[in-house]
């Protein structure tokens, strides 16, 4: 898995923001389409991409798309 690729798949989940707004020091948290239904959705997305279970409070200890991709990579 390499970080590139898990910054797409984020990216890929808001529509409204072109992908290029994308880093892995990204504050997630600080994007305006960011709201619990999106964090839903980063829980669905690398559950279908990874097969791996995220958690809310996964969600909660990161606020960097990199901390969780580090978090989603040491599962």
């Amino acid at each position: 898995m390499k970080i590139e690729e898990f910054v797409r798949n984020f990216s890929e989940l808001f529509e409204q923001i072109d992908n290029n707004h994308f880093a892995p020091s990204t504050r997630f948290r600080d994007i305006e389409e960011w709201s619990s239904l999106m964090a839903l959705s980063v829980i669905a997305m690398v559950d279908e991409k990874y097969h791996l279970k995220l958690t809310g409070a996964d969600i909660q200890n990161a606020k960097t798309i990199e901390d969780l991709f580090n978090i989603v990579r040491s599962k």
